[in-house]
């Protein structure tokens, strides 16, 4: 899409850091550079306003990824795109059946329930779950970390969801300030949320989270 449009050498692209390698890869195909921007700490996709700060001269395109079942907010990256002249993309995610979300919903809506000692995705507007994505409060990755091996002992599988930043990354380092996107890798955990797991399932999952309630406590 980038080469059909036009873009090329001397151009910037602005693209999430917050996974998805591969977007920043295709920008590079193209001769283009890409300039990493901001997320939205809810949605974990491009934040607008973090995008218009980091449009220059150069800019011509931007990139919204849609994250974990979570759209980004189009409207407002639009905006920006029509404020600036700039050609807006997006990638997706690949979409399940009308059943399978229903039953991922319905077992996402009932870990919000019950989870305890960790913050729960926000619902949002057209949310799928592709992943149930949590925040791990404490002091950052180290305490993610030990929660994802104690929940693992506990016999629930579970992942870091964005292990590095694309903006820390061979290749690709930028001295950029993305607090949130730092934040975001540093404190995400996805949970089982598959639309074939069973209630059973479901319990052993809350218990192995929330017997850890006490073990951490979060960063004053």
């Amino acid at each position: 899409m980038l080469r059909a449009a036009g873009v090329g050498v001397g151009d910037e692209v602005v693209v999430p850091a917050f996974g998805n390698v591969e977007v920043a890869e295709a920008v590079v195909a193209v001769g283009a550079l890409p300039v990493f921007a901001d997320i939205d700490p809810d949605t974990y996709c491009l934040d607008a306003a973090a995008v218009e700060a980091s449009v220059t001269s150069r800019t011509v395109a931007l990139v919204a990824v849609h994250r974990f079942g979570r759209p980004a907010d189009m409207g407002s990256l639009h905006g920006v795109g029509q404020r600036h002249g700039l050609l807006v993309l997006e990638q997706g995610e690949s979409e399940a059946s009308y059943d399978e979300t229903a039953r991922r919903r319905q077992r996402a809506a009932y870990l919000d329930g019950k989870l305890r000692g960790v913050r729960t995705p926000d619902w949002g507007d057209g949310h799928t779950y592709q992943q149930y994505v949590v925040r791990v409060p404490g002091n950052g990755r180290p305490d993610r970390d030990a929660f994802a091996r104690a929940v693992r002992g506990r016999g629930v599988e579970c992942r870091v969801p964005v292990k590095t930043p694309v903006h820390r990354m061979p290749g690709f380092r930028r001295c950029v300030s993305l607090p949130e996107t730092e934040r975001a890798s540093d404190e995400t955990l996805a949970l089982p949320v598959d639309a074939s797991l069973t209630k059973r399932d479901m319990q052993r999952i809350v218990s192995a989270c929330n017997a850890l309630g006490g073990l951490l406590q979060p960063a004053f």
